[in-house]
């Protein structure tokens, strides 16, 4: 049985309009040309798509499923058609992704370089925010794919794996946490801070840890960047806490000690979401994957508590 997509796009146009005629001019093709395309198309067929009325074209029921499987079929020829536009460079493609702080300034730059050196067509809007946030963008269609603190209930989104973090303490070599292998927030809270701007998602998440302990957060300066928070911790500015990741790779360039945090919601089990797989474009999805995927090489960094010191 052979049709080509210009029988399914008369089929749909025909549907739309309920007339032959301003379907062959929607088109266009002439009148004649448009009913014996439709003529051949059942003939081949074997059943009839359309009955012919005084006042237009109406639907048989085995027309209305030829009408809806003839859109399926269109709607994933433009999808091949995109994607092979996107693949030649003819079209730039913009993934938006929403990510908390931590996975916005140490793990997801690890990571996506190599994704884009794979996709050169595709170019893709970073944007931090709370856990909360992240599913809400992602549910209204603001942002396609989010990553999120695990221990936030996700629901209407569909969730999968992604890395595990930690928040550790950065001091001060010779301070007097410095000796302690673990450490509670509640002791490091008598010591003065070093944190990020107020309105970032991080240092909102910390400040909310502090109030949970009714103890004040102590902020001596704030800082752009955990780089830049860790070169003031060097300085004996304050003491912070920072991602594992960055603390680790700190430790080996400044006069600077990690100490772990003891209680269990410093261990972030980090998770991608999306509204859909079928909500997805086709670079869409090849990023879920890849960061599905790469997900064991932070593994050995951030391993869930298995003992929480007293």
């Amino acid at each position: 049985m052979h049709f080509d997509l210009s029988d399914l796009r008369l089929l749909i146009a025909i549907a739309t309009t309920g007339s032959l005629s301003k379907a062959a001019a929607s088109i266009p093709v002439a009148v004649s040309a448009a009913s014996s395309r439709l003529r051949l198309f059942e003939e081949r067929c074997g059943i009839t798509v359309f009955t012919r009325k005084a006042d237009g074209m109406q639907l048989t029921p085995s027309g209305r499923l030829v009408l809806e499987a003839a859109r399926s079929v269109l709607g994933e020829a433009q999808k091949l058609q995109d994607t092979l536009k996107e693949l030649a460079g003819q079209r730039r493609i913009t993934l938006r992704l929403a990510a908390t702080t931590v996975t916005t300034s140490t793990l997801l730059p690890a990571v996506l370089g190599a994704f884009l050196a794979d996709y050169p067509e595709v170019d893709l809007q970073l944007t931090e925010y709370r856990s909360a946030d992240v599913m809400r963008a992602v549910l209204t269609g603001e942002c396609e794919i989010g990553v999120y603190d695990g221990s936030v209930i996700s629901d209407g989104v569909l969730s999968l794996p992604f890395r595990n973090e930690r928040l550790v303490m950065l001091v001060p070599d010779e301070h007097p946490l410095s000796a302690c292998e673990h450490t509670r927030l509640s002791d490091a809270l008598s010591y003065p801070f070093i944190g990020l701007p107020a309105e970032r998602a991080m240092q909102r998440f910390v400040e909310e840890r502090a109030r949970k302990l009714a103890m004040p957060l102590q902020i001596r300066v704030r800082a752009p960047s955990f780089e830049a928070i860790a070169q003031l911790v060097a300085q004996r500015a304050g003491i912070a806490m920072l991602p594992q990741t960055t603390a680790l790779r700190m430790e080996q360039e400044l006069p600077v000690r990690m100490v772990l945090l003891g209680e269990r919601w410093a261990t972030l089990e980090l998770r991608l979401c999306i509204k859909g797989w079928e909500s997805l474009s086709s670079h869409g999805r090849e990023l879920v994957s890849f960061l599905n995927q790469d997900r064991g090489a932070s593994r050995d960094v951030a391993p869930p508590l298995t003992h929480v010191p007293r």
